[in-house]
């Protein structure tokens, strides 16, 4: 019998990249992306103009909302939404969201519900993302100040309560996985400005684009978005606020973790890297990851900050091959 002959190379890429190589489809979707791409970046561009700051309110949110339903569309996402019936009608919320992705963005939006996001500051360097980011009001963060980054979400989620618009935030503040811990900003943001939290488990939306994680784009991918019963503003007034977080957080990550459901991303160091030298915080309820987190920060040396380069304990670089600051898992917030 003859021996079976290796496959041969034929020297033609399997993947086509966009985006200084933050983007790869396979070769079958090339065509797809380009179109896809330059949906964004006509959605981008638009956002971006000097007249978008001054429109009526309604008008951004029907831009945002549009725009959304078009990627998500493009990108053939099966969105399946459930429990929006608990949104009423004219209320305002801190909603308070599980975090995987850029894609959670659009997803949110398809909520009846005007929303204004929470974002890192360093989003809003981005070229036309950054643009698109200030002409609608988006509010700009620094969770490095922490007193004075509070301040300045209270000061900004004061205006937009007054618009009658909400306020989304998510709580994890990195896109790591579910085993990530709930930060307690939204909590207090409610508290003072005595507004219900309207908890959203949002799942599946890393399998469309897993960045930093890997550049790979997939068309078709499931994501659920599952509305539960607000938080009365007299819980939040009532619950003493570390209470409040850690049973937010408990029963978002159960539904996340619902049969039925698209499945969840999960936090593996050992594939994704220890992210050594960035703040992130494990949830005590996932004791085995809890424990090794811990112990390999207090072995790992604290001088260089590393992230995930493929095989577990590679370095990666803080720039890309361009110069440019990579994004990490906490900028996509």
């Amino acid at each position: 019998m003859r021996k079976a002959e290796p496959p041969v190379d034929s020297g033609v890429p399997t993947k086509t990249s966009f985006w200084d190589d933050r983007v790869q489809v396979s070769r079958k979707d090339a065509a797809r992306a380009h179109v896809g791409m330059g949906l964004v970046w006509t959605w981008a561009c638009l956002l971006s103009e000097p007249w978008v700051e001054r429109a009526p309110r309604r008008v951004v949110h029907a831009l945002l909302r549009g725009g959304s339903k078009a990627l998500l569309r493009h990108l053939g996402v099966r969105l399946d939404v459930h429990g929006a019936e608990h949104i009423a009608r004219g209320q305002r919320y801190v909603v308070v969201s599980l975090h995987e992705g850029l894609v959670d963005v659009p997803a949110l939006l398809h909520l009846p519900l005007p929303l204004r996001f929470v974002a890192r500051d360093e989003l809003f360097g981005w070229p036309l993302l950054g643009a698109a980011l200030k002409r609608t009001k988006q509010i700009e963060v620094r969770p490095e100040d922490g007193a004075r980054a509070y301040r300045t979400l209270l000061r900004h989620a004061r205006d937009v309560f007054a618009e009658g618009e909400s306020v989304a935030i998510f709580a994890q503040g990195t896109i790591l996985g579910l085993e990530s811990d709930f930060q307690g900003g939204a909590f207090h943001l409610a508290r003072a400005l005595d507004k219900p939290i309207l908890p959203v488990a949002l799942s599946g939306s890393h399998r469309v684009w897993e960045h930093p994680y890997t550049p790979t784009v997939r068309y078709g991918e499931r994501v659920s978005v599952r509305v539960l019963p607000p938080i009365s503003v007299e819980d939040v007034r009532g619950v003493p606020l570390d209470e409040l977080r850690v049973r937010t957080r408990r029963q978002l990550k159960a539904a996340a973790l619902t049969v039925g459901g698209a499945a969840p991303r999960r936090f593996d160091p050992e594939r994704d890297g220890w992210w050594d030298g960035y703040k992130y915080d494990i949830d005590p309820d996932f004791p085995d990851l809890f424990g090794r987190v811990r112990a390999h920060r207090e072995g790992a040396p604290r001088e260089t900050p590393a992230g995930p380069d493929g095989p577990a304990g590679h370095a990666r670089a803080r720039t890309d091959a361009h110069g440019r600051p990579r994004l990490r898992p906490h900028d996509v917030e």
